[in-house]
């Protein structure tokens, strides 16, 4: 899946060729009313050249065999009617003795468009009572009348056996198309659900990156312009340096993720996407939130945790850090702490609420934290929850399987912090 492409074009995903529709009726008429020409024209000359199976047509003989080439034109249409139609002339026609050869193909063409759109036992019952009909019509004349009959049976039933045929067949066909069609629709919503589940992901890590450093610059510059603006007779260049040095080093390693992301996003799909941010990552996350005036201390257990949960992980971590950052403040006391139970790792990101609060305007803006949160803790088959704390505060906990069952992330209710 090209990745580019079906970002800048999302939801276009190309679709299957859908079948034509149903048949035009007045083309369906055209052709069988050329069909009927066809076969009263065959007849016509049958009658004509053949002399040896049937005295010769007068009148009513002329009548009745191109009469019954007229029910023909709707043999598609009401097949077991045109099939009567046929029979309520030919019936006669064979009874008065004329040529029997001569009205055989438009009855045989009837006959097999019953068998080839009707059920089998219709077919069967109809074949029987047609070979019953020209039996007992035929005997009427006499014992060699009827043996030839006899022998014309065969026709008949191989007639109904290859409409049978051809109407399984058909259904064959139709039901190969089906499949054909369902997988093409299948393998459409795959690759749908595999764009959104990629937009999401990049989503996330263009939020998670560019909200964490964007607010780290914003609160060093505001420390930067409160140094500047307290006292500027007694500027403390020393503390305006290092604020500065910090949002240098802030958008340096923003530039370095985003240059990262940017990259998963020109490779190719086989192509790996690099090493992933992990646990180890933690301690630079907090020493980043401390350039802020924020307190963090961590207490990191050592544990082997899987790549995926790891990042898992290092995203809630980066998240609740830059949430506790633009809402409390510089002097805000924060606890991360990771800590492996049995099967699963537990994160938690807890501050005191006591910071004095940042004055941006992104920060009274509602973001897409606690979502991206729970998508990333639901991604790995984990749970997250987050809240306000009842002695003040707020508080992040995720609890991480480290057997990775991930499922496609649902939406959450609200954005939250």
């Amino acid at each position: 899946m090209d990745v580019q492409r079906l970002f800048l074009m999302p939801g276009v995903v190309p679709g299957p060729v859908r079948p034509a529709g149903p048949p035009d009726p007045g083309r369906v008429f055209r052709q069988d009313a050329v069909l009927a020409a066809v076969l009263a024209a065959g007849a016509v000359v049958l009658a004509l050249i053949v002399r040896a199976d049937g005295r010769q047509l007068n009148a009513v003989g002329w009548v009745l065999l191109l009469a019954a080439h007229v029910p023909a034109l709707w043999r598609r249409r009401a097949p077991l009617l045109s099939l009567l139609g046929v029979a309520a002339f030919v019936v006669p026609y064979h009874a008065m003795g004329f040529t029997d050869s001569a009205p055989v193909a438009v009855s045989l063409v009837s006959l097999f468009t019953v068998a080839r759109t009707g059920r089998p036992l219709r077919s069967v019952l109809v074949g029987s009572a047609v070979i019953g009909l020209m039996l007992l019509v035929k005997f009427s004349h006499g014992m060699a009348e009827g043996a030839q009959a006899l022998r014309v049976s065969g026709w008949i039933v191989t007639v109904v056996l290859f409409g049978v045929y051809a109407r399984v067949h058909r259904q064959y066909l139709a039901s190969v198309v089906e499949r054909a069609e369902r997988a093409e629709r299948t393998r459409e919503e795959e690759a749908r659900r595999r764009v959104a589940e990629e937009r999401l992901r990049v989503a996330r890590d263009l939020h998670d990156l560019l909200a964490h450093s964007i607010t780290l610059v914003g609160v060093q510059t505001s420390v930067a312009a409160h140094v500047l603006n307290a006292d500027p007779e007694r500027l403390d260049r020393a503390t305006v340096a290092k604020a500065l040095d910090d949002i240098a080093d802030t958008c340096r390693a923003a530039r370095g993720e985003l240059r990262a992301t940017l990259e998963v996003l020109r490779s190719s799909p086989d192509d790996a996407r690099g090493p992933l941010p992990g646990v180890d990552g933690i301690p630079e996350l907090a020493e980043a939130a401390r350039a802020s005036g924020v307190s963090v201390r961590c207490d990191l257990e050592d544990s082997a945790v899987p790549a995926v949960v790891g990042a898992a992980a290092y995203r809630i971590v980066q998240e609740a850090l830059t949430n506790a950052v633009r809402h409390g403040g510089a002097g805000l006391s924060v606890r991360v702490a990771l800590r492996a139970a049995p099967g699963v790792v537990e994160v938690s990101v807890v501050d005191d609420g006591m910071g004095s609060g940042v004055d941006l305007d992104e920060a009274a803006a509602p973001g897409f934290g606690l979502v991206g949160m729970r998508e990333r803790a639901r991604s790995v088959g984990g749970v997250l929850e987050a809240g306000p704390r009842a002695a003040g505060g707020f508080e992040v906990r995720a609890s991480l399987p480290l057997t990775s069952s991930g499922s496609a992330p649902a939406p959450a209710e609200g954005s939250g912090r």
